[in-house]
């Protein structure tokens, strides 16, 4: 059974997280449909327990609070993304990822390494630009056009390589060709002679992670590549399962 007061909390917050992490009264009234009175009380608790901060100009925004809950949850995430990463690995013979998007980065949060002598590394808690790696471009791919093109304002779209895409005309293609196709490459974008392969991780409607596969170059181009993201989108639609609130469900 639900507690209404806790889901109107969390309503709140989710609101605040869709507007960028701060909003007005308004337009958390817009998002949630809760009445003016009970978002004023919500907000008073929240603020109480630093969940919530309210800035100079009376708006609201998410509080330090939470960044102590989202580090667990994100050290647990990646405890619970092993057993789907080792398929993977299992599945291509190379290293597998899990990475999020955190602000304006990609942040690698899980791996399980390839058994083969030459392989690839993504460092743990590595913070990259999404617009040179798979990883990033499947985060993005699932975002409003207008979101990821303020990324690509703010990063400015350094070249790691000369493979690098660093328009943005030229990105919001390439993110389109990964929307419907259902996976991202990297062909040596962020690093010459690595080859990645990309695909979501859903909960519910959104994109909340990204799996890859990485390697060589020619080991990751013969593979089959049609084949290999069928088959781990399986393996990402069984893991965003069960990190959905609501697990099984559909």
């Amino acid at each position: 059974m639900s507690v209404q007061s806790v889901e109107r909390a969390l309503d709140v917050l989710e609101a605040l997280a869709e507007h960028g992490g701060e909003a007005g009264l308004s337009e958390i009234a817009a998002k949630t449909g809760l009445p003016f009175g009970t978002i004023h009380r919500l907000l008073q608790t929240l603020l109480a327990r630093g969940y919530v901060r309210q800035e100079s100009d009376r708006r609201y925004a998410l509080g330090g609070g939470l960044v102590r809950l989202g580090g667990i949850a994100e050290s647990m995430v990646g405890v619970w993304a092993r057993p789907y990463l080792s398929k993977l690995v299992s599945l291509s013979g190379e290293t597998a990822n899990l990475a999020v998007l955190e602000g304006d980065f990609i942040v690698y949060v899980a791996q399980v390494p390839s058994p083969r002598r030459l392989r690839m590394f993504a460092e743990v808690g590595r913070r990259v630009l999404p617009h040179s790696t798979a990883v990033g471009k499947v985060l993005l791919a699932g975002r409003p056009a207008e979101e990821a093109v303020a990324v690509f304002v703010r990063t400015g779209m350094p070249r790691r390589t000369p493979n690098t895409i660093t328009d943005t005309d030229g990105m919001l293609t390439e993110l389109g060709l990964v929307r419907d196709r259902g996976y991202a490459m990297d062909l040596g974008e962020e690093e010459l002679g690595v080859h990645c392969l990309a695909v979501p991780v859903h909960d519910g409607n959104r994109v909340v992670a990204a799996m890859s596969v990485s390697g060589p170059a020619e080991r990751i181009d013969a593979l089959d590549r049609e084949e290999l993201a069928g088959a781990m989108r399986k393996i990402a639609l069984d893991f965003g399962a069960e990190l959905s609130p609501v697990a099984g469900a559909g």
